[in-house]
């Protein structure tokens, strides 16, 4: 069964031809926001090229729910700029200062304006 040894919310650590991910070099990794960000990109040309019907063909391809798909998906209402630092942040060895659920609230905010100034005011 797929995902069955996941936890819900955990996302495929596997690439696209089933392979699992090289181990990084040293300690660092990438930030679990740049791969989420990243993962929410590829759904959505996935969905926009019609590979995929809706979120919740992602969901049963991915092993989490809908609700999961729906929040990573949000990502993509974030200022292309903000996107752009997210897909940005180097590789480190510590816990990034940006996460997804700081992010959730920018992303609701409906002008980019607004969502850079919270970033910023956050980042400051």
């Amino acid at each position: 069964m797929i995902g069955a040894d996941r936890r819900p919310d955990a996302l495929s650590t596997r690439e696209p031809d089933g392979e699992h991910r090289s181990p990084r070099h040293g300690n660092s990794k990438t930030p679990r926001v740049v791969e989420l960000l990243r993962k929410a990109i590829e759904w959505q040309a996935l969905l926009a090229n019609g590979k995929i019907a809706n979120q919740a063909d992602i969901a049963r391809r991915e092993g989490i729910t809908r609700g999961r798909v729906t929040q990573v998906m949000g990502m993509l209402r974030l200022a292309p700029e903000i996107r752009e630092k997210i897909l940005t942040m180097p590789d480190s060895t510590h816990q990034p200062l940006i996460t997804e659920r700081v992010l959730r609230p920018i992303g609701t905010i409906t002008e980019y304006s607004g969502q850079i100034r919270e970033f910023q005011r956050f980042l400051d």
